[in-house]
């Protein structure tokens, strides 16, 4: 199973950008995809997630400013972020996690695309 993701790129302070991330492979189920992102300097952390069923949850420092979608049947999940700021700014990471259909359960990265917000 793969992750390819695609999107990001700058802005400025106040923009807005979408990412997306496409799963691929033997894929039997998807069941959480999520955000993530790690800043110079910084440990990776959580942006947004989404289960198959829609529940979404969001570090508060995104509230309000980010939403997280997924297309179940396109095995794709969105990020839009509206808002943005300079401490927006970071490599932006895609999870899956699920089931194959023959190899067991997986849990996956995409490759991390560059969002950079100018002040």
């Amino acid at each position: 199973v793969q992750l390819q993701a695609s999107g990001g790129g700058s802005v400025q302070s106040g923009g807005s950008l979408g990412l997306s991330c496409v799963a691929s492979g033997s894929i039997f189920s998807l069941n959480v995809m999520g955000w993530y992102r790690q800043a110079p300097g910084n440990q990776r952390e959580l942006v947004a997630t989404i289960t198959s069923g829609g529940i979404t949850t969001y570090a508060d420092s995104v509230k309000g400013r980010f939403t997280i979608s997924r297309n179940n049947a396109k095995n794709t999940v969105y990020l839009h972020m509206n808002s943005l700021k300079p401490d927006d700014t970071a490599v932006y990471f895609c999870n899956a996690d699920g089931d194959t259909w023959s190899e067991g359960k997986f849990d996956v990265w995409g490759q991390g695309t560059l969002v950079t917000v100018s002040s």
